[in-house]
């Protein structure tokens, strides 16, 4: 029986990943973190039943007064990184699903992991389809040398680029740099237009009502462009399934792991 603690768990995709985990054979969601809900009862937030699932206002006293295997955070960056590392200088395993953080950040969470023996499964989206994105796109990168990012998503998103383009700039670039055509030197007008620098990609960020979580990535060769795309609903049930395996293989490493995928088998 996995124990799961969930901070965010109140959230658009903590809520259903919580309603998911509590009725699944094989864990057990055992405490919860909310500033908002302190004090209150999960399962009665989210309707679950006649069962005690307390919320906590901070990690600290969360590590002291419940016992759990696996943080699953679903917070903002600078909250995240806290209850990351907090959670890991307890031996306790962690999935990442807060978007935001940076290299940086994560070169010192897996610091922080293998110090204490623990593990971080960093995934920036954990539907299915964007796993699959990703592994195509490197697929493609190993062979075109010419590729940007556009990640889409609905006006009031406050991280940009969001988790899912940063992890997918990091994979692209671990397998090659893409080719500079113009440098930022010789770009005349306004060099911002061009987009962020990722690990070397360029990542362009869009944000607009309409739009709910969208990631592409194109590839050009002369004549011919390949385009890799993912299209997200407006419910974070597609993000369910991906979390609960991630809670399941977050176990079965030391250190830091980034995507889903780098758990699974193709």
């Amino acid at each position: 029986m996995i124990k799961v603690f969930i901070a965010g768990a109140t959230g658009w995709a903590g809520s259903e990943l919580s309603k998911g985990i509590f009725n699944i054979d094989g864990m057990q969601l055992v405490g919860a973190l909310s500033r908002k809900h302190k004090g209150e009862n999960l399962a009665e937030i989210l309707n679950l039943g006649d069962v005690q699932i307390p919320v906590f206002g901070d990690i600290e006293t969360a590590l002291s007064e419940t016992n759990f295997d696996v943080l699953v955070d679903y917070t903002k960056p600078e909250v995240g990184k806290k209850n990351i590392i907090a959670t890991l200088k307890k031996g306790k395993n962690v999935v990442v699903g807060t978007s935001g953080l940076t290299n940086e950040d994560y070169s010192e969470i897996e610091k922080v992991a293998l110090e204490n023996n623990a593990s971080v499964l960093a995934v920036g989206n954990f539907a299915m389809t964007v796993v699959l994105l990703q592994k195509f796109a490197e697929m493609a990168a190993k062979y075109i040398p010419n590729f940007e990012i556009i990640d889409y998503a609905h006006q009031d998103k406050i991280d940009s680029p969001s988790g899912t383009a940063r992890e997918l700039a990091h994979r692209l670039s671990q397998i090659q740099k893409p080719t500079v055509h113009v440098s930022n030197d010789e770009i005349i007008g306004d060099k911002a237009s061009r987009g962020a620098n990722l690990d070397g990609v360029q990542v362009h960020s869009i944000r607009l009502p309409g739009h709910v979580i969208s990631i592409e990535t194109i590839f050009g060769l002369q004549d011919e462009k390949l385009t890799i795309r993912h299209d997200s609903g407006t419910s974070a049930q597609p993000y369910v399934k991906g979390a609960i395996l991630a809670i399941e293989k977050v176990g079965t490493f030391k250190g830091l792991r980034r995507g889903l995928g780098s758990v699974m088998e193709f």
